[in-house]
């Protein structure tokens, strides 16, 4: 008897590969959506009437994927213990005949959708639809259903957690029906979609709507934060599931959804099948994919911080801080410099420093322009392979606390330095009492006056380690960099701000 059943939904967000050679189907057949075939059942251009004659061709080749998991969970203490009712609930309270705390092993099931790419098939889908659903959960099986009913058990060709990606094999007697990835490239806001699935484990479902955006970042960060947004209905289930252009060409894998209540509300991510296309290449070759990385951490260029450098809005991403002896700390990059071009490459808040370093070989020379105290260089950075998420957030990441968030600043009188902070040395025995490593230096905000901007973004126990990339060792350093961003004529000043653990950011603040 199962005891769980769960939906894979699709998420708000992100291995080794075996070999696997193509084989030649017994008997030729072309792609469900070849161009030829494709011309007599696409609607005509413009608002279509119906999408049925599309949807007949291509729903055969999207499938229903279910994996079987085991989850050990640990058996709640026996609250009888020491008494005579203790062999009681061994007996009858603990499920699945665990007892005194043991774990216990229950069986668990999800459930997305994905579609066939080879007549001999190849299946794609997201990496979470059939990766385990926690840390004490095993993959036990992969089911692959067509929409015949036809059920099969997948091998694992290879999976790609960066960019939410898996590659799986089925075999069949005979040729299977397929279809073939598009251009994303050509997408435009406004175009028609379609959305094939198996929404909350319902059959397949097929469901409508525009491109809403191209090149949209969802904030999840990493190298593939970059969708196609649509108002076409994608709840959970749908993932892993293809999006459809009017030509029946595969522009997107559907992946994530943005919801309060978990069901759609007419935003949904898909991947590019530009972005996708050479990941699913790479792990059908039983290849790993190795990404590009230089080992910085990386804050947007905000309103506020262009206004405290005094820089165009949107052009570029500011550097919070370089790993030392890692590719961007060897190549000259340092914290504060704001990178603006990768390779010539513009850095955009729709094509983030994140995403142009990915798309450079490792090994290879990534050019980077600079805007460095407020003027133009050059450093060029050798990149290496991007290591795994989870040991990018160890080297990086801290606990991932934004700056600038919190409402608890104490009550101060305001101070002579011009951004209402009162600040002090800091020492030794001060690191010690607000957290920070003893390698820090710089001064402690002791107080901050409510009334400033700097009341809403700094709080008591920051360290200030720079300001305006000067240095700030004690509160006269603050006061002269401040008094020298007035008299240039800057409404704000940047701070370099370090607090707890958490490593440096910045944050601009606003001079009273």
């Amino acid at each position: 008897m199962r005891y769980a059943y769960a939906l894979t939904g699709a998420l708000l967000l992100g291995g080794t590969a075996a070999s696997l050679a193509l084989q030649n189907p017994a008997t030729a057949q072309s792609a469900q959506n070849e161009p030829g075939s494709m011309q007599a059942s696409a609607p005509r251009a413009g608002a279509p009437m119906s999408f049925a004659d599309m949807v007949a061709k291509l729903q055969p080749a999207v499938v229903n994927i279910s994996t079987d998991q085991k989850v050990t969970v640990a058996q709640p203490a026996n609250p009888f213990a020491g008494t005579p009712f203790a062999e009681l609930f061994g007996q009858f309270g603990g499920r699945g005949g665990g007892q005194n705390g043991a774990p216990i092993t229950r069986e668990a099931q999800s459930l997305g959708s994905g579609f066939i790419i080879s007549p001999d098939g190849y299946v794609v889908t997201n990496n979470h639809v059939v990766a385990p659903g926690n840390s004490r959960a095993t993959v036990e099986a992969i089911r692959v259903t067509l929409p015949d009913r036809k059920e099969y058990v997948a091998k694992l060709v290879g999976r790609d957690a960066a960019s939410d990606l898996a590659l799986l094999k089925i075999n069949s007697p005979t040729p299977l029906p397929y279809v073939r990835f598009g251009d994303s490239e050509g997408a435009r806001v406004g175009d028609w979609v379609v959305a094939i699935g198996n929404p909350f484990g319902l059959g397949g479902t097929v469901t409508a709507g525009i491109v809403s955006a191209v090149h949209r970042v969802t904030g999840q960060g990493g190298a593939n934060d970059r969708f196609i947004q649509t108002d076409a209905s994608i709840n959970q289930g749908n993932s892993g599931g293809p999006m459809f252009n009017l030509k029946g060409e595969v522009i997107g894998i559907n992946s994530q959804i943005f919801s309060q209540s978990g069901g759609n509300i007419g935003i949904g991510f898909a991947i590019p099948a530009e972005d996708a296309k050479p990941i699913i290449d790479t792990l059908m070759k039983g290849k790993t994919v190795q990404r590009g990385y230089i080992g910085v951490a990386i804050q947007p260029l905000t309103d506020d911080i262009a206004a405290a450098l005094n820089l165009p809005k949107n052009s570029g991403e500011i550097i919070a801080r370089a790993e030392p002896g890692g590719p961007a700390a060897k190549g000259g990059l340092r914290a504060g410099d704001v990178v603006t071009r990768v390779n010539g490459k513009q850095v955009t808040p729709e094509t983030t420093l994140s995403y142009l370093v990915a798309n450079v070989a490792p090994g290879q020379q990534a050019r980077l322009d600079v805007i460095r105290d407020g003027k133009p260089t050059t450093v060029t950075v050798t990149t290496t392979v991007r290591p795994a998420e989870e040991q990018l957030a160890q080297q990086l990441g801290g606990d991932g606390e934004s700056f600038g968030d919190d409402d608890s600043a104490e009550d101060a009188a305001p101070t002579a330095n011009g951004i209402g902070v009162t600040v002090q040395p800091l020492t030794p025995a001060i690191a010690r009492q607000v957290g920070v490593d003893s390698t820090v230096q710089g001064v402690v905000v002791a107080a901050v006056d409510p009334a400033s901007d700097a009341g809403r973004k700094l709080r008591r126990g920051d360290v200030i380690v720079s300001v305006n990339s000067v240095p700030a060792r004690a509160a006269t350093d603050v006061a002269r960099a401040v008094q020298a961003a007035k008299a240039a004529g800057r409404p704000q000043v940047l701070l370099s701000v370090v607090r707890g653990r958490n490593p440096a950011g910045f944050i601009a603040v606003k001079i009273k």
